[in-house]
């Protein structure tokens, strides 16, 4: 049979077996297209690690879900205009009351849309949950060294994520237009108004014209619901991606090596337990919704730039900008050509981005350090690397320190304390406490490197008391497991960098530079006898355990 005739009876063939459902030639068509089928093969069996504190990651990634969605059908009722209009609506004592459309259409939202103040409240619990998600996701990944090659580049956009997000929460909570929120955005001005020489030209650049202007809310609309929004999503894509290219880091364990991965396949256990946690997530934030009033825009009325509410605070992820103006004393420098410099406002702006640029740019200090070029897929416990934890802590006292002096106002009401007093406790304890919770963080981490040293070498104390024939008392200990040494010594210790000799072989003098020796400094400061434990060896294992045994 010629090659012709058996092409002819092949449809013929295929149309006795019937033809195919139409789900099956839908998706034939479309991988054919798409190449879905050998994606989905590539990809769905896609492992990730076990450990609770990656779910981290994933509540900062279902907040955002549920802010698009809820943001989307507030988007339909909000007016974002600061005409003026008296109204006349469901909340009886704002009628009559000259508002802005913005203020208005928010009170119609919360009383008369059906669901509106719900999705509002969820609106606001998210963004809360959001941010704090995403800091508590950063501090885990800092704490852990996650963060290190190839992660560099995912460290940045998790940072850029960070700030954008407290970016969208300044314009997020400014738009209804409300006293309290427009007491902070005229905060805001105030810092753009201190910067030198072009302050006055930004002011009149962002509103448009003297405060408060009428562009200010349509700008912060625009902002909070097209421009940084895409920004974000195409930042948390670009983070996936990364996340799945580089594959997710786990902690020591036996089996676990900088080569594998040991978790849970993507399908079908770990696309149910994600599914699962995304309505858990959802539910609990609509029920803090559903019961716990948040920004209630009705209380304090539309905003007037004559009045002020005596307890105003911002959210407490901006509230230690606002610490840092009211520590700094309200110093002011008048310069040649008429020119005033507010160090009141100035410093604290200069302040603001560095600190959070001190823990951005951390991951790069550190390689500079070390010069590490490995890969790195295995998370450190944080007692092993003390100088890298004790860095965050007083990172993170900092932080605190400043939030306590953003709401010294209202401490100071509350507790019946001079709010002069807070004011100089906080003034001090800035400079002060980051550098008592450095010292006292890392030789906690000391101890307990040395505490699993001990552990490793003698064992685990059981608690039982036993009498030696000599009449001595001892503690009996327990060898550990080869699952729990494996643990505590998988991790890697650096060793401290060393200056090169001062000649080379050839007798010329080797020429060092400033930066070079400052790094061998910091190298022996955070890898010498003063800044980790040495982990126990092989040979004092065997030592230990075949010459003397476990006590």
């Amino acid at each position: 049979m010629s090659t012709a005739t058996k092409t002819a009876e092949a449809p013929e063939a295929s149309s006795s077996r019937g033809k195919a459902p139409a789900g099956e030639r839908i998706a034939d068509w479309a991988d054919g297209r798409l190449g879905i089928y050998s994606l989905a093969k590539a990809n769905l069996r896609k492992i990730f690690p076990d450990h609770w504190s990656f779910l981290l990651g994933e509540v900062c990634l279902y907040a955002f879900i549920i802010l698009i969605a809820t943001g989307v059908y507030l988007t339909l009722f909000f007016v974002p205009s600061m005409a003026e209009v008296e109204y006349h609506g469901s909340y009886g004592p704002m009628n009559g009351v000259l508002m802005s459309e913005a203020y208005a259409s928010t009170l119609d939202i919360s009383f008369e849309v059906r669901g509106g103040l719900l999705v509002r409240q969820i609106h606001h619990w998210a963004a809360l949950i959001f941010v704090v998600g995403i800091f508590m996701h950063m501090m885990r990944v800092f704490f852990t060294g996650a963060f290190r090659k190839p992660r560099e580049i995912n460290w940045v956009f998790g940072f850029l994520l960070f700030v954008l997000a407290l970016v969208t929460g300044l314009t997020g909570y400014s738009l209804p237009d409300d006293l309290l929120s427009g007491v902070g955005i005229r905060f805001m001005e105030g810092a753009i108004l201190s910067v030198p020489i072009v302050g006055t030209y930004l002011q009149m650049f962002v509103f448009g014209g003297e405060f408060p202007g009428t562009d200010i809310i349509p700008r912060f609309f625009i902002a909070h619901v097209l421009l940084l929004p895409g920004i974000m999503t195409a930042l948390v894509v670009a983070h996936l991606i990364l996340i799945v290219y580089h594959k997710h880091t786990h902690y020591a364990g036996p089996g676990r090596k900088n080569t594998n991965v040991v978790g849970y396949p993507l399908f079908p256990v770990y696309m149910a337990k994600a599914g699962g946690f995304f309505f858990l997530v959802f539910g609990v934030i609509t029920i803090i919704a559903a019961t716990t009033t948040i920004n209630g825009v009705w209380v304090l009325g539309p905003y007037r730039p004559d009045q002020i509410t005596s307890n105003a605070q911002p959210d407490w992820y901006l509230g230690f900008s606002e610490g840092l103006v009211r520590m700094m004393p309200g110093w002011e420098w008048v310069i040649p050509g008429g020119y005033t410099l507010n160090f009141g406002l100035l410093v604290p702006l200069a302040v603001f981005p560095t600190m959070l640029m001190v823990i951005a740019l951390y991951p790069f200090f550190e390689n500079w350090v070390t010069k590490d070029r490995r890969e790195h897929h295995i998370a450190e416990r944080p007692r092993n690397a003390p100088t890298r934890t004790a860095f965050g802590v007083a990172w993170i006292s900092w932080y605190l320190v400043a939030l306590v002096a953003g709401g010294n106002d209202v401490i100071a009401l509350k507790f019946d304390l001079s709010i002069n007093t807070i004011t100089w406790i906080c003034r001090v304890s800035f400079f002060v406490l980051p550098v008592l919770v450095f010292w006292a963080t890392r030789r906690v981490c000391l101890g307990l490197q040395r505490r699993d040293k001990e552990k490793v070498l003698h064992g685990r104390e059981s608690g039982v008391i036993k009498k030696l024939p000599h009449g001595e008392f001892i503690e009996v200990h327990e060898p550990l497991s080869r699952e729990q040494l494996h643990t505590l010594t998988a991790h890697d210790q650096y060793r401290p960098a060393e200056l090169p000799p001062a000649t080379d072989e050839n007798g010329v003098r080797n020429k060092v530079g400033l930066i070079e020796k400052l790094r061998v400094k910091v190298s022996r400061g955070y890898f010498g006898e003063s800044g980790q434990i040495a982990k126990p060896t092989a040979e004092e294992y065997r030592e230990i355990t075949e010459g003397h045994g476990h006590h």
